[in-house]
């Protein structure tokens, strides 16, 4: 059974909707406008941002007290969890790679507690053969290491594997390092990187596992499953 490898944020979740969703509320909440919704989202930098220091930012914009900015250290550091609303066609891909013979396995940057709540929110934690989060391994992306750790949980072997995600340095640099090919989800960006290319590049999580399971992938099938994941 091949393994899939898979990143988490903004591949099996939408996690910059979810972030875009409690910015436009805490805007409104501070009388904000437009522009200070562009400017949360920037000042993230696509969730790489530090947490303490994104906090600090918001906190001196809006002019909020030291409480007002430990509780958005708290709220940021949670991942944002429940403005994520999962997504279940992402949940049918996985069950069809599985029932092709394909292992889903999670490589995640971040904290314990935050990717695994944000797996067991959204319901992939029973979907998935297992993960490695990087605080608890050690390890980060694009550290071929952490591939390696995936690959030795699920005991499967590293060759043969691939790896969906939309990190282009993270997430298929790291597959790269790993001696992997990967699939790139762009989220409608131009590739960033010069040095190399990804084997494939799609739009979403359900696309990028059609390419590799090498066939059409069934509006039909993804809307009769859809009563099954609910």
């Amino acid at each position: 059974m091949p393994l899939l490898l898979t990143d988490l944020d903004n591949t099996l979740l939408d996690r910059a909707s979810a972030y875009r969703r409690w910015a436009r509320e805490l805007v409104a909440r501070h009388g904000g406008g437009e522009a200070d919704e562009q400017w949360l989202e920037e000042a993230d930098k696509d969730g790489l941002e530090s947490r303490e220091r994104l906090a600090a930012m918001i906190a001196e914009r809006f002019r909020l007290t030291q409480p007002g900015q430990d509780a958005l250290v708290t709220v940021l550091r949670g991942g944002l969890v429940e403005q994520i609303i999962p997504d279940p066609t992402v949940t049918v891909a996985l069950r069809d790679a599985r029932a092709a013979g394909w292992t889903p396995f999670v490589v995640t940057n971040g904290t314990v507690a935050q990717q695994e709540r944000k797996l067991r929110h959204t319901g992939l934690a029973d979907e998935v053969a297992g993960w490695v989060i990087s605080e608890g391994a050690g390890v980060r992306k694009p550290d071929p290491e952490i591939f390696r750790l995936a690959a030795a949980r699920a005991r499967l072997p590293l060759h043969g594997a691939w790896m969906i995600g939309d990190s282009a340095e993270a997430d298929i640099g790291g597959a790269r390092n790993a001696g992997l090919p990967g699939i790139w989800l762009h989220r409608d960006r131009t590739w960033p990187v010069t040095e190399f290319k990804p084997e494939h590049s799609a739009s979403s999580f359900p696309e990028a596992v059609n390419l590799l399971l090498g066939g059409a992938y069934s509006r039909t099938k993804a809307h009769l499953a859809y009563d099954a994941v609910d």
